[in-house]
Formats: structure tokens, C-alpha cells, sequence
């Protein structure tokens, strides 16, 4: 399960803000997960509940903002959404999708004291 990875990462970059500005408590934490990062959400909110625990993130309200995958069709010029890749062209049906965007995962903004 790489999300516990993931979820110390994100326990590391939250622990490094706290110390860079000498603040002590960490109220909440948004992340941005896209549909296409290969991260699964629930994953992330089981094992941050687990790796959180005796950190500065304990007790922290983790938000989740799902993002969609989002690619252009190289057949009919459109950007579409897409939920995995792999998919059809939701208004041509090929598949000749380009990835744009819904590939990332980043610590969005984070509510401290």
C-alpha cells in the first residue's frame, strides 16, 4: 500500500512548515488528489488517521479535493474528462487522448497555529 508512503511524505512536509515557522499545532490539512495519480482517497484518509498519530498532525481535519483526469483528443480537438486512462473520448470515441491534468497530488493549503 503505497499511500502510507505517501501519507509520511505528507506528515514530512507538514512537520518541515511547522518548524520553518516556528509554529506549534496543525488545525487541518487539504490535499488536491487526482483522479488519475494513482492514489485512492480513502486509502489516504485510513492511513494518515494511522501515521498522523504522536505527530503535530494528530487530531489535524484532513480535506480531500478529488480533481478530475482531464485530457485532449488528438482526433476531434476536444478537452474532456476522463475517470481513468485508457478511456474513449467521451464526445468522438477515440482513443487518442493526451493526459492534461488530474496526474497530481500535492498538499493544497494547511491550517496552523
Amino acid at each position: 500500500m503505497h499511500e502510507m508512503a505517501v501519507c509520511l511524505g505528507i506528515i514530512q512536509i507538514v512537520e518541515e512548515e511547522v518548524r520553518h515557522r516556528s509554529l506549534s499545532r496543525v488545525r487541518s490539512i487539504c490535499l488536491e488528489i487526482g483522479a488519475l495519480s494513482h492514489v485512492a482517497p480513502d486509502a489516504i484518509r485510513f492511513c494518515f488517521a494511522v501515521v498522523a498519530t504522536r505527530t503535530i498532525a494528530e487530531g489535524a481535519a484532513l480535506e480531500i479535493l478529488e480533481l478530475p483526469g482531464i485530457a485532449w483528443c488528438m482526433s476531434c480537438s476536444s478537452t474532456v474528462e476522463i475517470a481513468r486512462r485508457g478511456d474513449a473520448c467521451p464526445c468522438c470515441g477515440s482513443y487518442q487522448l493526451q493526459v492534461t491534468g488530474g496526474e497530481q497530488m500535492r498538499v493544497k493549503e494547511l491550517e496552523i497555529d
